[in-house]
């Protein structure tokens, strides 16, 4: 039998963090884009690479993107959003943190991760922020997972990990961590008994 996880690491993107997709969508119909042209063109793992383990700036990614697009306006717009807080993970976060449990934001990010967790009103609502491009390292690399078992000081079989990408749930099972892909709020039960919340 496994040790019961002692702490918790959360993925901001897709699971404490919701994004709308009728905000791009909106944004691209007004400027005359494709649909998903500014994901596509942001995404393109050559130029998400620099940004998420800090070798360029936020906003040198962004005005990359903004020149494949030749749509600055657009791009500054869309730049304009930054998600919505989960109201039902933060709810988990908070009883975690509340039964002695610390927690963690473990995401893949820029430089402005700060000032959109304050956008966001997250700042002093986790024990630690493990940011990719303040590591130099990315999930799911073992790098990027050990920084982040550092920050929570714990060792990976002492610490469980919610994400919403398959691949980072994998990355953290191999080097020891338990790892739970998030499907959204239903998941929550399951979640609370394997870090004995009642």
């Amino acid at each position: 039998m496994r040790a019961r996880p002692t702490a918790l690491l959360v993925d901001l993107d897709g699971v404490l963090r919701r994004w709308d997709p009728e905000v791009p969508a909106r944004v691209e119909a007004a400027h005359d884009l494709p649909v998903g042209a500014l994901e596509k063109t942001a995404m393109d793992w050559s130029r998400l690479l620099p940004v998420i383990t800090g070798v360029v700036s936020h906003a040198e990614w962004m005005a990359g993107v903004a020149e494949a697009l030749e749509a600055p306006e657009a791009v500054a717009e869309w730049q304009e959003y930054c998600g919505d807080v989960d109201p039902d993970m933060l709810e988990f976060v908070r009883d975690a943190r509340a039964a002695g449990i610390p927690v963690a934001i473990a995401t893949n990010a820029t430089d402005q991760l700060d000032a959109e967790l304050d956008a966001l009103g997250l700042i002093g609502e986790v024990d630690a922020v493990v940011n990719s491009s303040e590591v130099g390292a990315h999930k799911p690399t073992k790098e990027f997972f050990a920084a982040a078992c550092q920050a929570l000081r714990r060792t990976p079989s002492q610490v469980l990990l919610v994400d919403d990408s398959d691949r980072f749930v994998r990355g953290a099972r191999v080097i020891g961590l338990s790892a739970y892909r998030w499907n959204g709020p239903a998941d929550l039960p399951y979640l609370r008994a394997a870090l004995g919340l009642t």
